[in-house]
């Protein structure tokens, strides 16, 4: 396991900083910029009609997206609102049950729930008695799986007991929480005062109601931020045990998200000592006896999502890394991205649009994009490298009937730098991720993105990739 100490791998910061480009995620591909308002809810209604036809009787997943907040936290980069209006939120509970029945009443009744997802804003910001409703609305439509994987995002501020109990009957059994930062004056900073005792109750909680697995979310890169403090976080967190952890780098893009300007940029930690943030952090959670997945995920060694990568079934899509490859994602409520194999569909991103649209009888698709046969290919590519870490040229053949390396010509040139670095090797069946380059796997992916340079041109999109 690379990275497992500082003396089996010592962190070359200059060589990190020299590929700190910015450039995506990764959660798709081709990724958000590339999708098009030429694709309406009209196509993506034909989709669903065509791929629930036939008895179809594949997997789905759902995702639900609830996103209003009490507060606003300056670091957020998601598609939320802030809002104490109580009958707001609860309208727009109802129309959400509108759209699920919309779309359910279209799926073949073969199919069976497999994944779950709750993202937002904030779920948790709902009462218990809202998430009973929404939950037991969602089990009467759809079929659940025995082994359902259900996740959901809380906050442990204004947190309950009964808010916990609520989403275990709804049928979650695992749990995510943003902790963010320990340190007072970093919670300060970013608008998010939130005791070590109140997120460690929420995680009593959930293991006393039956959850499964806890995520707990670290950001890096925050105001105040240093070496010293951001250490003692981590040590806290290694403590209270979660079952993974994400380690997130902050993305300060004010001119995407306007109330990052109230983060003043001076306060920010310096590259240097971002770098050495994350070198410390990798360092002791792999001592702790977390596996790094990649990118900023780690988990235990027993975690489903290290087995997955150890038997190259790990899959990468919107809500991030899952054990539940080929899913279809049916996504509902505003800013919502739904997945099929072959299309990509993003719900309107306002409230008064989302309600016009189901209060029309429509899908509320705003922006989508349809696959090309090279999308596919270089889609397969790219997860390959997201999350086995190599990529199999002879699998990737057979399965596109293309001879890999000429059919990636032009690209294979790219991954040069990679390999006189150290970071990459390359053989005649295999491209295989090497020692340091777990840490700037985007940045090896970028090598197969065959929009990425336009994008590039066109408008600062992405975060940088350390």
């Amino acid at each position: 396991n690379i990275l497992m100490n500082a003396e089996a791998e010592k962190i070359d910061l200059e060589l990190l900083k020299r590929f700190n480009r910015p450039g995506p995620r990764y959660t798709s591909y081709p990724t958000a910029p590339m999708f098009s308002s030429d694709f309406t809810d009209a196509d993506l209604i034909a989709e669903i009609d065509e791929t629930n036809a036939d008895g179809n009787a594949s997997d789905i997943s759902l995702y639900a997206h609830f996103p209003f907040c009490e507060k606003l936290c300056y670091f957020c980069g998601c598609n939320m609102r802030v809002s104490h209006d109580r009958t707001l939120i609860a309208n727009y509970n109802e129309y959400l049950k509108r759209e699920i029945a919309m779309i359910a009443d279209r799926l073949s009744p073969n199919r069976k729930l497999s994944q779950m997802h709750w993202g937002g804003g904030t779920p948790s910001y709902l009462t218990p008695q809202e998430i009973a409703d929404i939950g037991g609305f969602i089990q009467s439509r759809f079929d659940f799986h025995d082994d359902t994987e259900a996740s959901v995002e809380i906050d442990p501020r204004g947190l309950t007991a009964e808010h916990v109990a609520a989403f275990r009957t709804a049928g979650f059994n695992r749990m995510s929480m943003g902790v963010q930062d320990f340190n007072l004056d970093v919670q300060k900073a970013i608008n998010r005062v939130q005791s070590e005792e109140m997120s460690r109750q929420a995680v009593d909680w959930a293991r006393e109601a039956g959850f499964g697995s806890i995520n707990l979310d670290l950001i890096y890169g925050l105001p105040h931020q240093t070496v010293e403090s951001f250490a003692d976080t981590v040590e806290r967190v290694i403590d209270i045990s979660p079952d993974r952890i994400a380690v997130f780098n902050y993305a300060h893009v004010p001119w995407l998200k306007k109330h990052q300007n109230l983060i003043k940029s001076e306060l920010l930690p310096g590259a240097d000592e971002r770098l050495l943030i994350l070198q410390q952090t990798i360092e002791r959670l792999t001592d702790a006896g977390y596996q790094y997945i990649g990118m900023d995920h780690f988990a235990k060694t027993t975690d489903e999502l290290a087995i997955a990568q150890n038997n190259k079934t790990l899959y990468r899509n919107f809500q991030g890394y899952s054990t539940k490859a080929g899913c279809d994602v049916y996504a509902f409520g505003m800013s919502a991205i739904s997945q099929f194999e072959n299309i990509y569909a993003q719900n309107v991103k306002t409230v008064p649009e989302y309600f016009e649209r189901i209060d029309a009888g429509r899908a509320a698709t705003a922006v989508g994009y349809r696959m090309t046969a090279d999308d596919h290919i270089r889609k397969e590519v790219i997860m390959q490298i997201m999350c086995h870490l190599s990529i199999d040229k002879g699998n990737v053949g057979q399965r596109f009937q293309i001879d890999f390396d000429d059919y990636f010509a032009e690209d294979l040139p790219k991954l040069d730098e990679f390999v006189q670095e150290g970071l990459l090797e390359k053989t005649s069946s295999e491209i295989r991720v090497a020692g340091l380059g777990k840490l700037i796997v985007r940045n090896i992916a970028m090598c197969f993105d065959a929009y990425l340079p336009q994008m590039m041109a066109d408008k600062p999109v992405f975060s940088k990739t350390v």
